[in-house]
């Protein structure tokens, strides 16, 4: 699935129409369906009505004129159940929630209601009747939540945005573990009707894309706001973080030393500041008095059907059932002080954490479920009780497994997260920019760092930029050929492959073209942020060995001792 700003231009030229975009999800959904990221999938019996309005309007009178988008089952879409992942709580909404109204007058379609840890109540994505949401990515590793199956829907392509909602992490935690970006906006930015509750007083509803500017569209349409005057003039980084915990664990914490030196290479001054306010607030979150609102809002469900709640969440849900309003009130006060300390050490600067410290396998999970989902929540906790805005934003991999950094910011300066965003997503753009005489090429074979054929670029000045994955609309097959090489196909089923940007100078490219040989040509690749760059496909008919898909790319496969390279 395109980005928003993609997908417009594709109707446009009319290139693609709503029609097949739906036709497309719909057989994508179900190539999924292992995934369990819906509890109600896309259907044409639910879309039909969305696109017979769709050709009653005007295009440029619609910012979001037949963009798909997915929705947390938490979030009521008017006619279709909303379950918040236990059944016996199920109704059927009249009409949509004030979010999903106001996307739905914007021309965006609601196509489907995804997946959660139960009642929001959770961070690892694995606590639901309808089945564990599979990572995108590594299906036997966590997929986080509680957001789960709205994260994956945008990872695995399905959607170019998904609504979520994020209370202790739901919209930052999922985002990382499956990289992709999770916008969660401040407290009380964007409105919670028609939102079943967590925590009403902190809960936000959240999105996820595959872009910045897909989230400040999402935004424009949802809560439009002035824009920022600038970003941040500064990055804090907490001292003394420790919270590094999993099978990779070495990796996520280097993997956060390689962000920040980043942010300073490119001249970000990036300073360390102590920030106990941050542990101390998220401790609040479930060893105080706030998870008693838990209990206001669900307890009578939960007393009245004790066998309809999994044990997990009954568990967490009733350890608020005792708290004294005292103890409300102290922390509350509190509270305020450490939001006007954190507010006075971030003024004029951003935050940066990373989103989660490691990961688990699902395994791991079900054997620990309360000691994992606070693991996931160390470094998100903080964010709503100390009123911070927070962008969750693809930073790397470790191993393989997508990494993510987070920025937050003191709600009053939101808008200025989007402008720091920059930061990452903009570097390859100021690449392109900064050396018009080359050109990206895309390899995802033999041609990659370390690969026997790596020196047909080098010799040719090429420069290699970095690693970057397709777009999820991809299969990688071995092909019948000697050495041994992959094969990129354009497939409806696809996943994202994972490649890597080399600049070619544009005087080498009629040498290059004379050593692309047959099954293999040079054609263009749709990559997972919407741009579109030469590289490495397959002929159409090749013969073909196997499908390493799943592995997420070449490198993965021949690490693991899969391949004989000659």
């Amino acid at each position: 699935m395109m980005t928003v700003d993609a997908l417009r231009r594709a109707y446009r030229t009319g290139r693609l129409t709503p029609a097949d975009v739906m036709d497309e999800l719909i057989r994508a959904a179900e190539a999924h369906a292992a995934w369990n990221v819906w509890i109600t999938p896309p259907s044409w019996a639910r879309l039909e009505p969305y696109l017979k309005a769709l050709r009653e309007e005007e295009m440029d009178e619609k910012p979001l004129w037949g963009i798909p988008f997915a929705v947390k089952d938490n979030i009521d879409v008017a006619g279709v159940p909303t379950t918040a992942a236990c059944p016996a709580f199920a109704y059927t909404p009249a009409q949509h929630a004030a979010v999903v109204e106001r996307l739905v007058r914007a021309g965006a379609i609601p196509v489907g209601k995804t997946n959660l840890d139960q009642f929001a109540t959770g961070l690892v994505g694995t606590r639901s009747p309808y089945g564990e949401v599979a990572n995108a990515r590594h299906p036997e590793w966590v997929s986080g939540g509680s957001s789960s199956g709205s994260a994956v829907a945008v990872a695995l392509g399905m959607v170019p945005f998904a609504l979520g909602t994020d209370t202790a992490g739901s919209g930052r935690v999922p985002a990382a573990l499956n990289g992709v970006i999770g916008y969660k906006p401040r407290v009380g930015g964007w409105p919670n009707d028609g939102v079943v509750p967590a925590c009403r007083s902190i809960d936000c509803v959240s999105v996820f894309t595959r872009s910045v500017a897909d989230a400040a569209a999402v935004q424009a349409v949802i809560a439009p706001a002035p824009a920022a005057q600038g970003a941040p003039d500064r990055v804090v980084v907490p001292s003394g973080m420790a919270t590094w915990f999993g099978p990779k664990a070495d990796g996520f914490r280097r993997a956060f030393a390689c962000a920040v030196a980043r942010l300073e290479e490119a001249g970000v001054p990036v300073v360390e500041e102590s920030l106990p306010e941050l542990y101390e607030a998220s401790a609040m979150l479930y060893e105080g008095p706030w998870i008693a609102e838990r209990w206001a809002s669900l307890g009578a469900f939960v007393e009245a059907h004790p066998d309809d709640v999994l044990p997990v969440t009954r568990a967490i849900l009733a350890s608020g059932r005792d708290r004294l309003a005292a103890d409300l009130f102290r922390a509350q006060h509190r509270l305020l002080e450490l939001r006007r300390s954190v507010e006075e050490k971030l003024r004029g600067a951003a935050l940066l954490m990373p989103t989660v410290g490691g990961t688990w396998t699902r395994e791991e999970a079900r054997q620990d479920p309360f000691g994992t989902n606070r693991a996931l929540g160390a470094y998100t906790h903080h964010a709503n009780l100390l009123h911070l805005a927070g962008l969750s934003l693809p930073c790397g991999n470790v191993d393989d497994t997508p990494f993510g950094v987070t920025l937050y910011v003191p709600q009053q300066r939101e808008a200025e997260l989007l402008a720091a965003a920059r930061w990452w997503v903009d570097l390859a753009e100021d690449v392109i920019a900064q050396n018009g005489e080359a050109e990206f090429v895309a390899v995802c074979g033999l041609h990659m760092r370390g690969m026997p054929l790596n020196h047909e670029l080098v010799d040719l000045g090429a420069e290699f930029v970095g690693v970057s994955r397709t777009a999820p609309a991809y299969r990688l097959y071995l092909l019948d050929t000697e050495p041994v090489k992959p094969g990129l196909v354009r497939a409806v089923d696809g996943a994202e492959v994972e490649l890597e940007l080399w600049k070619l100078p544009r005087r080498a490219w009629s040498a290059f073209v004379q050593k692309v040989h047959h099954p293999l040509a040079l054609g263009k690749i749709l990559l997972a942020d919407g741009r579109e760059v030469t590289g490495f496909v397959c002929e159409a008919g090749a013969p073909r060995r196997e499908d390493i898909t799943a592995y997420g790319g070449y490198r993965a496969w021949c690490e693991r001792g899969r391949a004989v390279i000659s």
